[in-house]
């Protein structure tokens, strides 16, 4: 995979040429809508390549049913499960920096989405940390994912929370998979309105 420049201002290419475009252009788009993972790659250039679509709301929306219907038959098949969750464990940590290989950083959408989970009340901040720790020991290789959309702290623990005294995998990837999603909608709708108002 060819990283973005990271000096360029990032943009969407127009929806109709992604079929003709180069996989590095792909790739590359794809990890604008979504946290960079070769196994989204892997199952998303095939879907880009053969079918055509009239908006990336369609295309994003075409990609969540497939990892739902991934999500409903890898029950049995400890190979699809590790797939599927290296896609939904590639989100960053809520209110905590994205630690990869090569200390990589969040992403520029991720630090915007975040931005209002970060720094504050210390006590917060440290119980945040410990939800963190306990969803993923409630459900080994996946990470909490939510569609933040402004929401404080305070939400977003309580939702935490929920989820893991509800204690149900198969609903977890549901959920991580459709705030994936939304993420994705969220940063298309943003990146094309800054390439509109850039013209």
């Amino acid at each position: 995979m060819s990283p973005l420049n990271p000096t360029a201002t990032p943009f969407l290419p127009a929806i109709s040429s992604l079929p003709t475009l180069p996989d590095t252009t792909l790739t590359s788009t794809l990890d604008l809508l979504f946290e960079p993972t070769s196994e989204l790659h892997s199952l998303a250039l095939p879907t880009i390549r053969t079918c055509s679509f009239a908006s990336y709301d369609e295309l994003i929306d075409t990609l969540r049913g497939q990892l739902l219907t991934i999500a409903s038959q890898v029950q049995d098949d400890s190979e699809g499960k590790k797939k599927l969750h290296q896609v939904l464990g590639s989100h960053p940590r809520l209110g905590a920096p994205k630690v990869k290989q090569e200390d990589e950083e969040l992403s520029e959408q991720s630090k915007n989405e975040q931005k209002q989970l970060r720094g504050g009340d210390e006590n917060e901040a440290m119980r945040l940390a410990e939800l963190n720790e306990e969803y993923e020991k409630a459900f080994p290789g996946l990470r909490y994912v939510v569609f933040v959309n402004g929401r404080g702290r305070g939400v977003i623990m309580e939702d935490m929370e929920r989820r893991i005294k509800r204690g149900d995998i198969r609903e977890e990837e549901k959920e991580g998979i459709q705030a994936m999603c939304d993420i994705a909608k969220d940063r298309a709708r943003k990146l094309l309105k800054s390439a509109e108002e850039a013209v």
